[in-house]
């Protein structure tokens, strides 16, 4: 019997695949439990709107990610902390606080997208990578000043 995954199931496919399996594993536990539907013309046509859907709102949020990374891109963060010897900082600056910085600037950008490749904890100018989306990655320039 063929079906349409309505959600992704380990060792069986991804969500959306068309596969083929067994009468009995689609009636008793994939229509049941909602993991799947049965595969016809109808079915064929609703996935493949809904496949366009989330295509055309993906390209949507791909430009508006592109527009903050040009409004975004070559901005220099300053930080005014208190160091020690050496120029180390006193703790280290985190995603949480450059997150709170763009967000006074007007960007609401969650620390999740904000890439730290090592600790912030020296006076100067850091690069920071920022990721919105697997097509959308910039830096930013982060300065920690006394």
């Amino acid at each position: 019997m063929k079906v349409i995954l309505l959600s992704d199931i380990k060792k069986l496919g991804k969500k959306d695949q068309v596969i083929e399996v067994s009468d009995g594993y689609a009636n008793n536990y994939l229509f049941k439990n909602k993991l799947a539907v049965l595969y016809t013309k109808k079915s064929k046509e609703v996935l493949d709107e809904q496949i366009d859907e989330r295509n055309t709102l993906e390209q949507l949020k791909i430009k508006e990610f592109k527009s903050i990374r040009n409004s975004l891109e070559n901005t220099m963060l300053n930080f005014k902390v208190k160091a020690g010897k050496e120029d180390k900082i006193f703790g280290k600056i985190s995603s949480k606080q450059i997150q709170e910085e763009l967000k006074n600037k007007g960007f609401n950008i969650d620390k999740k997208c904000i890439k730290l490749n090592r600790d912030i904890d020296t006076l100067g100018v850091h690069e920071v990578e920022i990721a919105l989306h697997k097509e959308v990655t910039f830096k930013i320039k982060v300065n920690l000043s006394k």
